[in-house]
């Protein structure tokens, strides 16, 4: 199964590209989509939906997984946050490929067996499980990843984003 990973953001959008075979993980891609500060927004999405887009067309993945939003202060991030991830599932459905969604604690939980591990003990076990030479420089890139690999953990049984189309 092919499965592409997203760490949503407007600014900086993580992606990750993971095949599973079996028990077998592989990363055939990750980096980050990056905007730039001024730039304007319409432009930093459409930015955004042409990535996305060209990785789908590229890497012709199976399911995309989504890290679900969390903001617990800034509600203008999230806003931009929640945009970002709309065009994500746009291009997902322009492309029939069905998305599921991941809490930062199931991502966390499938990737090192405990829900509250920091950031660092995930991007360990990203590149252990992965067989990484490093660590993906860019946090954004690793926690895409993460995601990608949890999709693979679950397969079929994670959580099918609710209204999505059928």
């Amino acid at each position: 199964m092919r499965v592409l990973g997203i760490d949503p953001g407007y600014a900086r959008c993580g992606f990750g590209v993971v095949e599973s075979e079996g028990s077998r993980l592989k990363a055939l891609d990750y980096g980050v989509f990056e905007t730039a500060a001024g730039t304007p927004f319409e432009e930093r999405l459409l930015y955004i939906a042409d990535g996305v887009d060209k990785l789908v067309e590229h890497f012709r993945p199976e399911v995309m997984a989504v890290e679900e939003l969390f903001f617990a202060r800034n509600t203008t991030t999230a806003m931009g946050t929640a945009q970002a991830r709309g065009v994500i599932m746009l291009s997902a459905a322009r492309h029939e490929i069905p998305v599921y969604e991941y809490k930062p604690a199931q991502v966390k939980l499938s990737v090192t067996g405990y829900g509250r591990a920091d950031k660092k003990q995930v991007q360990e076990m990203i590149k252990i499980l992965l067989n990484l030479q490093q660590i993906p420089d860019l946090d954004d890139a690793a926690d895409a990843l993460a995601v990608a690999v949890c999709q693979a953990h679950h397969g079929k049984l994670g959580q099918r984003l609710k209204g999505g189309y059928q």
